[in-house]
């Protein structure tokens, strides 16, 4: 019988530390740390196994460096819409990243991690890949994912996860139905981190965060889901424990230079620590990201479903859960935009192009851009969408187009903070970080958009940060896990100008309209790219 979901939040929770919304600030049971301590008592490494790096960095309790290692590896896209990497290639770097952390010869209580989610590769009898690890870019399942909608429109409500081809259950079911033999061949289904972690312990374990966002686990029992895996047609067997994030393991891997027995907090995932590690764990505190891809995410106290199935919702830590939306197109437009408009200003045209955008006014003097360019997630959470140029004129010029696009990216995720504040939850502070923070238009144009205040950190936090901070608390290195927002300090904040606001947000309604009104069109040319082999 399943639990309630309180019920499952103290199963959760046996043996934990309090949770977040109930602590205080962050106390070392030890004498408070500097920034130069090198206690083995005091540090911990954080290993952030990213979509094209990993990272790995020594921290104290204060949040301070003291070593770090980065090592990356490459996405490859052998067919249209497929986005791939060698398991074996992105677990020698996570580890040659964490030993170039070590390297300075930091002796630390533990290691914690921090993954990028949704990931997947299928194991043989001998725990060897018989795939690809597939990334949670990889869209081929995109008609399984469409098919669960229309089939098992409930299903989302019972997992937390959209049905989307992101996740593990439609790719599960997309080996299935086109690779019925190599599904019959896998022993295993795991993602990235669980290869990794199984490298260094022997053990077989998955934490709730990750777990959460294979489209698998039940938010009540915070076990796989019994109707998840039959859909999928995989048996619990062939699935890792689950386990709280707070998990400890030990190494029995001596290929780190660690001693044998040393402590492995298994962590969560990445957006999900995003948001420890920028502070953004108080009610009504979102976290905004924007890299090549973006996400807006607000930490909850019980999980949050969104009738409309716009959000996702994520475990963290009991009493602590992640509801968001995540959008394929951040910085890759601005990419796409130096590649297809200024190709002869070489491979790095973002400056000169932003310098082009900034003298161009809020709206782009009516020029919208849909920034499809990769599909896109939350909150439509449909494969078929496509960019779109609306409204252009002669006089628009390079500077327009450029704005456009960035204005795109920027009402997207405020079509996401629309949903979240739809769905119930209030968001009164939103703090961001990610590579758009480099450029001053780009900061200042989220707030006008988003319409409300923005704080920046004054380091590059996130979720290498978030997982040392679940470590520390984990290991007893610190009396108990504070609001994380005590150790980010804020370098800056940025407030909406009232005329641009007002543009944005009188623009934003029909932003969305053209979304809806386009997705014949959308679906059409989906089909015509699929009759001619793309």
């Amino acid at each position: 019988m399943a639990m309630t979901r309180e019920a499952a939040g103290r199963h959760l929770g046996a043996g934990a530390r309090p949770q977040l919304a109930q602590c205080g600030t962050l106390a070392l049971r030890t004498a408070a740390i500097s920034s130069g301590a090198d206690n083995v008592q005091d540090l911990i490494v954080a290993v952030d196994i990213g979509t094209t790096s990993t990272k790995a960095i020594v921290y104290d309790a204060q949040g301070a460096a003291h070593g770090s290692g980065d090592r990356g590896y490459p996405l490859l896209e052998p067919k249209p819409g497929w986005a791939v990497q060698d398991p074996l290639q992105v677990t020698a770097a996570a580890l040659e990243a964490t030993r170039a952390a070590l390297s300075g010869g930091a002796d630390v209580a533990g290691l914690a991690f921090s993954s990028a989610m949704h990931s997947l590769v299928g194991l043989d009898d001998h725990d060897r890949p018989l795939t690809e690890l597939l990334t949670w870019g990889d869209d081929r399942a995109a008609e399984q994912a469409e098919r669960l909608r229309a089939e098992h429109p409930k299903l989302q409500a019972s997992t937390g996860t959209p049905l989307h081809p992101m996740a593990p259950l439609p790719k599960l079911i997309w080996f299935r139905e086109n690779e019925p033999e190599l599904f019959r061949r896998v022993r295993r289904w795991v993602g990235i981190k669980e290869l990794i972690v199984h490298r260094l312990t022997g053990e077989w374990a998955i934490d709730v965060s990750c777990a959460s966002g294979t489209g698998l686990m039940s938010l009540d029992t915070l076990d796989w889901d019994p109707v998840a895996l039959a859909i999928a047609g995989v048996e619990r067997e062939q699935l890792s424990r689950v386990v709280p994030c707070e998990e400890t393991l030990s190494l029995e891997s001596g290929e780190l230079g660690l001693a044998r027995g040393t402590s492995l907090v298994i962590g969560g995932g990445d957006g999900p620590l995003a948001n420890l590690g920028l502070g953004a764990v108080r009610p009504g505190v979102a976290a905004c990201s924007i890299g090549t891809s973006g996400a807006l995410r607000l930490t909850v106290e019980r999980p949050g479903i969104d009738p409309a199935g716009r959000l996702f919702c994520f475990a963290l830590m009991p009493g602590t859960w992640v509801i968001g939306g995540a959008i394929n197109n951040g910085g890759a437009v601005l990419a796409w935009t130096g590649n297809a408009l200024a190709p002869e200003l070489g491979p790095h045209p973002e400056g000169e192009l932003l310098r082009l955008a900034a003298a161009v006014p809020a709206g782009s003097e009516g020029l919208i851009m849909l920034p499809y360019l990769l599909s896109e997630r939350a909150p439509h959470w449909d494969t078929v969408a496509r960019g779109a140029y609306v409204g252009l004129r002669h006089f628009h010029g390079r500077g327009h187009l450029v704005r456009a696009a960035i204005e795109g990216v920027c009402q997207q995720l405020a079509l996401v903070l629309a949903s979240m504040r739809d769905a119930g939850h209030k968001v009164r502070e939103i703090r961001a970080t990610g590579g758009f923070a480099r450029s001053d238009l780009w900061r200042q144009m989220l707030s006008d958009v988003l319409g409300t205040p923005i704080g920046f950190p004054a380091a590059a936090q996130g979720s290498a940060l978030g997982a040392a901070l679940l470590g520390m608390n984990a290991l007893g290195l610190a009396d108990s896990l504070s609001h994380a927002s005590d150790l980010v300090r804020i370098a800056e904040v940025r407030h909406p100008d009232p005329d641009n606001a007002a543009t944005y947000a009188a623009l934003l309604p029909l932003f969305a309209d053209l979304y809806d009104d386009l997705v014949p069109a959308f679906r059409t040319l989906s089909h015509l790219e699929r009759d001619r082999g793309r």
